[in-house]
């Protein structure tokens, strides 16, 4: 009887699953596969049989300076984007859930709260092209340019912020933060939301100011939270390529100084033809993504708090 009766739970549950498995491994998985395969052939993408070639192409990979420069940019965007965002997310959650302190022992954010949630979310609505298209606008090199503009009021003369090699990558990393800040706010004031308010508020009682309340209390019991940001942001990270596309002058200028590994797979592939190139630099991009998203949780990780 009781065999029976797991014998029909296994079926119920395995008719729920079959087609969304079925789903996934066709619209998933075997493309993954299939761009495995193409990258060990000379593939064009037009016409022909693909001629397997081994691993000739990620034997060039590795001696492409344009690609190194794009990890490399990658590296830089792993440790400044999250660390940023993170931070500045953090602060504004802090300040719209906790940062108003204990009114009538009920811990409360700042006086328009509810506001500012919408506000900061609301880079989140965007399009990314119209992001990329409104910030145009935003770096302008000459006077016309808003920050330029305002430099100009104060004397300051005009900056390349998307022309000089030195300043591209910072200024799309700063749009890419502009942009994902709202989404990380509400994350983290979602985690603050699950802690019980009377930790909060025992701890207000006795004495701790904002800082020991931020650091001590609201950061160890919302890290499974910020993990699970910093893998998210990371993986971000590695596909900037829409913001790099529009803001970046040529695609990845000047000199290759803002380019990506996903503009470089779209460059080598739709410009150049060479399909079975930028297959292999999306396995690589593969790889460094899981590696990424491995060692963050393996380095990120400590001892659960249960409260």
């Amino acid at each position: 009887m009781l065999t029976s009766a797991k014998t029909r739970m296994y079926g119920f549950v395995f008719s729920f699953l079959v087609i969304p498995v079925a789903l996934y491994a066709v619209f998933v998985i075997g493309p993954y596969a299939q761009a495995f395969y193409i990258s060990l052939t000379n593939w064009r993408g037009i016409t022909g049989n693909p001629q397997y070639i081994g691993f000739e192409n990620f034997t060039r990979l590795f001696s492409d300076e344009v690609f190194w420069a794009a990890v490399r940019h990658h590296a830089l965007l792993l440790v400044a984007m999250p660390l940023i965002t993170i931070a500045i997310a953090l602060f504004f959650s802090f300040l719209l859930n906790l940062g108003g302190g204990s009114k009538g022992g009920r811990m409360t954010g700042v006086f328009g709260s509810r506001l500012y949630r919408v506000v900061y979310f609301f880079p989140q609505v965007l399009a990314v092209a119209v992001i990329g298209v409104l910030f145009q606008a935003v770096y302008r090199p000459d006077g016309t340019g808003i920050i330029n503009g305002l430099l100009d009021l104060v004397g300051i003369a005009p900056v390349g912020w998307l022309i000089a090699p030195d300043l591209a990558l910072w200024s799309i990393m700063g749009v890419l933060v502009w942009q994902s800040v709202g989404f990380y706010v509400v994350l983290f004031s979602a985690g603050m939301a699950a802690v019980p308010k009377d930790v909060f508020e025992a701890a207000a009682l006795d004495g701790a100011g904002r800082f020991r309340l931020f650091f001590s209390i609201t950061l160890p019991l919302i890290w499974d939270t910020i993990q699970v940001g910093w893998v998210y942001l990371g993986i971000a990270a590695f596909d900037c390529f829409a913001l790099v596309q529009v803001l970046s002058v040529d695609r990845g200028g000047p000199d290759n100084a803002t380019t990506v590994l996903p503009l470089e797979i779209w460059r080598n592939a739709f410009t150049f033809s060479k399909f079975g190139y930028a297959s292999a630099m999306g396995v690589a991009l593969f790889f460094l993504t899981l590696t990424f998203a491995a060692l963050s949780l393996r380095v990120t990780r400590r001892e659960r708090i249960e409260l």
